[in-house]
């Protein structure tokens, strides 16, 4: 899970629900599994609207529609509310989402894809709109996000937006540090201060 982040550019899956929440995500009886796999838990993305209950595709489910793909996941407003399972995290970064544009966030869910190398690009419910409408009229269309700047860029229609992140949460993704990593970087800084601090 761990990439380092600068500008991605891709093509977008659409998603224009609202209310995701996160047990849609990833339904509760895999909260149980003993394993961290990032297949395991991507190939149980949205795994109730993905298949039927017979195990086959749902082969209305955008995931399962060759139209679109890429690596950024475009999601209707309040994403990733309900229960608090980083798990929703893991299976969006396990199924190769490396971004995800919606209007609104659930805060913990947006803390928990930041913690897992997913972006969350809080847009406009304008720009949201534009971005849906960019995409049901070419899914190749391709969006631009810059992390370094902070903006995102609809490339069809040279729309842009910044977005906010936490400065602490941009230098990890840019430098592809988890908070572990973030602390071994910074090891000499954490003694020194000791030392004076004593």
């Amino acid at each position: 899970m761990k990439q380092k982040f600068d500008i991605i550019t891709s093509s977008c899956v659409p998603l224009p629900l609202e209310n995701v929440d996160t047990d849609q995500i990833i339904p509760a009886r895999f909260l149980k599994a003993t394993t961290r796999e990032e297949s395991f838990f991507g190939d149980n993305l949205f795994r109730d609207w993905r298949y039927n209950s017979d195990g086959t595709p749902n082969k209305d489910f955008v995931l399962n529609d060759p139209t679109y793909e890429g690596c950024i996941l475009v999601a209707g407003k309040n994403f990733g509310n309900g229960s608090s399972r980083e798990h929703a995290a893991w299976a969006i970064a396990g199924y190769g989402f490396r971004v995800v544009i919606s209007s609104f966030f659930a805060d913990i869910h947006k803390n928990n894809e930041l913690n897992n190398f997913v972006l969350p690009v809080q847009v406009s419910e304008d720009f949201l709109a534009e971005l849906f409408a960019t995409i049901q009229d070419n899914p190749k269309a391709l969006v631009e996000v810059d992390l370094p700047n902070q903006r995102v860029t609809n490339k069809t229609t040279g729309r842009s937006e910044t977005f906010d992140i936490n400065g602490y949460k941009k230098h990890c993704l840019m430098n592809g540090l988890d908070d572990i990593d973030f602390l071994v970087e910074n090891k000499d800084k954490i003694e020194a201060w000791e030392q004076r601090n004593k």
